[in-house]
């Protein structure tokens, strides 16, 4: 049985993130992204089939090589889980300065120019 593998346990493996990053730049071959990394390169292609099977990457043979290429679609779909999240941690901050600022200006006895 292949069950769909979480997008979040993947992108949760430091190792995972880092060859997303890597693949950011430019396409690459199991081995080239291997070298990257000081662990046996059967590890390697654990992490990469993970990635592949959440669909954060894409897989292409090109002649006798199988070159891996960062899937943005799929990370957009988690930036856009994320963003309600963010703009609530946003909002929260905003308030934090706007008491930092007023406690800064009744310390300081003048107003802060922040």
């Amino acid at each position: 049985m292949n069950l769909r593998r979480d997008v979040f346990q993947a992108i949760a493996d430091p190792t995972r993130r880092a060859i997303l990053l890597l693949l950011t730049s430019q396409s690459m071959t199991a081995g080239a992204i291997a070298s990257n990394f000081n662990t046996a390169r059967p590890t390697v292609s654990k992490h990469l089939q993970i990635l592949t099977e959440c669909e954060l990457i894409k897989q292409e043979q090109l002649g006798r090589e199988n070159y891996y290429h960062f899937n943005p679609n799929k990370m957009k779909e988690i930036a856009d889980f994320i963003e309600p999240f963010r703009q609530i941690w946003d909002v929260k901050f905003d308030k934090l300065e706007s008491v930092m600022n007023k406690y800064k200006t009744t310390q300081n006895g003048t107003k802060n120019k922040d």
